[in-house]
Protein backbone atom coordinates (compact mmCIF):
# COMPACT_ATOMS: atom_id res chain seq x y z
CA UNK A 1 0.00 0.00 0.00
CA UNK A 2 1.38 3.38 -1.01
CA UNK A 3 2.06 6.13 1.50
CA UNK A 4 1.45 9.82 1.00
CA UNK A 5 4.44 11.60 -0.54
CA UNK A 6 5.48 15.20 -1.00
CA UNK A 7 6.89 14.49 -4.47
CA UNK A 8 6.70 11.76 -7.09
CA UNK A 9 8.05 11.32 -10.60
CA UNK A 10 6.95 8.83 -13.27
CA UNK A 11 9.53 6.74 -15.17
CA UNK A 12 9.68 3.93 -17.70
CA UNK A 13 12.41 1.25 -17.60
CA UNK A 14 14.66 1.37 -20.67
CA UNK A 15 16.14 -1.79 -22.17
CA UNK A 16 19.75 -0.83 -21.46
CA UNK A 17 19.01 -0.52 -17.71
CA UNK A 18 18.47 -4.29 -17.46
CA UNK A 19 21.10 -6.91 -16.79
CA UNK A 20 21.56 -10.43 -18.15
CA UNK A 21 18.67 -11.74 -16.02
CA UNK A 22 16.29 -9.29 -17.73
CA UNK A 23 15.69 -7.17 -14.63
CA UNK A 24 16.79 -3.64 -13.79
CA UNK A 25 20.39 -3.67 -12.58
CA UNK A 26 20.55 -2.71 -8.90
CA UNK A 27 22.66 0.41 -9.55
CA UNK A 28 19.88 1.94 -11.63
CA UNK A 29 17.53 2.15 -8.66
CA UNK A 30 19.99 4.57 -7.09
CA UNK A 31 20.02 6.56 -10.35
CA UNK A 32 16.22 6.73 -10.30
CA UNK A 33 16.25 7.96 -6.72
CA UNK A 34 18.92 10.55 -7.44
CA UNK A 35 17.06 11.91 -10.45
CA UNK A 36 13.90 12.15 -8.33
CA UNK A 37 15.75 14.18 -5.68
CA UNK A 38 17.13 16.53 -8.32
CA UNK A 39 13.69 17.03 -9.89
CA UNK A 40 12.22 17.63 -6.43
CA UNK A 41 14.76 20.39 -5.81
CA UNK A 42 14.02 21.88 -9.24
CA UNK A 43 10.30 21.91 -8.33
CA UNK A 44 11.25 24.12 -5.36
CA UNK A 45 13.25 26.49 -7.55
CA UNK A 46 16.62 25.05 -6.52
CA UNK A 47 19.36 24.00 -8.92
CA UNK A 48 22.61 22.18 -8.15
CA UNK A 49 24.58 24.16 -10.73
CA UNK A 50 23.46 27.51 -9.33
CA UNK A 51 24.08 26.32 -5.78
CA UNK A 52 27.61 25.28 -6.70
CA UNK A 53 28.31 28.66 -8.29
CA UNK A 54 27.38 30.21 -4.93
CA UNK A 55 29.81 27.88 -3.13
CA UNK A 56 27.06 25.65 -1.71
CA UNK A 57 27.19 21.91 -2.42
CA UNK A 58 24.90 19.14 -1.25
CA UNK A 59 26.48 15.72 -0.87
CA UNK A 60 25.09 12.25 -0.26
CA UNK A 61 26.55 11.03 3.02
CA UNK A 62 24.84 7.62 3.14
CA UNK A 63 22.58 5.45 1.00
CA UNK A 64 20.62 2.38 2.05
CA UNK A 65 18.44 0.67 -0.56
CA UNK A 66 16.29 -2.39 -0.01
CA UNK A 67 15.32 -4.24 -3.18
CA UNK A 68 11.86 -5.80 -2.97
CA UNK A 69 10.56 -6.73 -6.45
CA UNK A 70 12.46 -6.46 -9.73
CA UNK A 71 11.43 -4.09 -12.48
CA UNK A 72 11.76 -5.25 -16.10
CA UNK A 73 12.19 -3.54 -19.44
CA UNK A 74 9.16 -1.45 -20.34
CA UNK A 75 7.75 -1.35 -16.81
CA UNK A 76 6.35 1.99 -15.78
CA UNK A 77 6.98 3.08 -12.23
CA UNK A 78 6.64 5.96 -9.84
CA UNK A 79 9.61 7.21 -7.81
CA UNK A 80 8.38 8.94 -4.64
CA UNK A 81 9.96 10.74 -1.72
CA UNK A 82 9.45 12.32 1.66
CA UNK A 83 11.99 14.40 3.56
CA UNK A 84 12.91 15.05 7.17
CA UNK A 85 15.76 16.78 8.92
CA UNK A 86 17.93 14.93 11.44
CA UNK A 87 20.53 17.25 12.95
CA UNK A 88 22.60 18.65 10.09
CA UNK A 89 21.30 16.03 7.61
CA UNK A 90 18.37 16.11 5.24
CA UNK A 91 17.01 12.58 4.96
CA UNK A 92 15.12 11.40 1.90
CA UNK A 93 12.85 8.39 2.35
CA UNK A 94 12.35 7.12 -1.17
CA UNK A 95 10.11 4.45 -2.66
CA UNK A 96 9.78 3.02 -6.15
CA UNK A 97 6.39 1.53 -7.08
CA UNK A 98 5.60 -0.33 -10.28
CA UNK A 99 2.58 1.07 -12.07
CA UNK A 100 -0.27 0.48 -12.37
CA UNK A 101 -0.40 -2.26 -9.70
CA UNK A 102 1.55 -0.33 -7.02
CA UNK A 103 3.97 -3.19 -6.29
CA UNK A 104 6.91 -1.93 -4.19
CA UNK A 105 10.11 -2.46 -6.17
CA UNK A 106 12.60 -0.72 -3.87
CA UNK A 107 12.82 1.59 -0.91
CA UNK A 108 15.71 3.68 0.21
CA UNK A 109 16.99 6.11 2.78
CA UNK A 110 19.41 8.75 1.55
CA UNK A 111 21.17 11.07 3.99
CA UNK A 112 22.56 14.34 2.61
CA UNK A 113 24.68 17.16 4.02
CA UNK A 114 25.58 20.65 2.81
CA UNK A 115 29.02 22.17 2.50
CA UNK A 116 29.12 25.97 2.24
CA UNK A 117 32.35 27.56 1.03
CA UNK A 118 34.15 24.30 1.79
CA UNK A 119 32.79 23.92 5.33
CA UNK A 120 30.26 21.41 6.58
CA UNK A 121 27.13 23.25 7.77
CA UNK A 122 24.61 22.53 10.49
CA UNK A 123 21.95 22.16 7.84
CA UNK A 124 20.65 25.74 7.78
CA UNK A 125 20.18 25.46 4.03
CA UNK A 126 17.81 22.55 4.64
CA UNK A 127 15.68 24.64 7.00
CA UNK A 128 14.88 26.98 4.11
CA UNK A 129 14.28 24.05 1.79
CA UNK A 130 11.82 22.47 4.24
CA UNK A 131 9.91 25.77 4.41
CA UNK A 132 9.57 25.77 0.61
CA UNK A 133 8.50 22.11 0.55
CA UNK A 134 5.76 22.62 3.15
CA UNK A 135 4.01 25.38 1.18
Amino acid sequence: MKKEFIFSLPFKVRDYECDLQGVVNNSNYQHYMEHTRHEFLESLGENFGVMHEKGVDAFVARVDIQFKNSLRSGDRFLSCLNISKEGPKLVFDQYIYREPDGLLAAKGRVETVVVDQGRLTRGEYFDELLKKASK
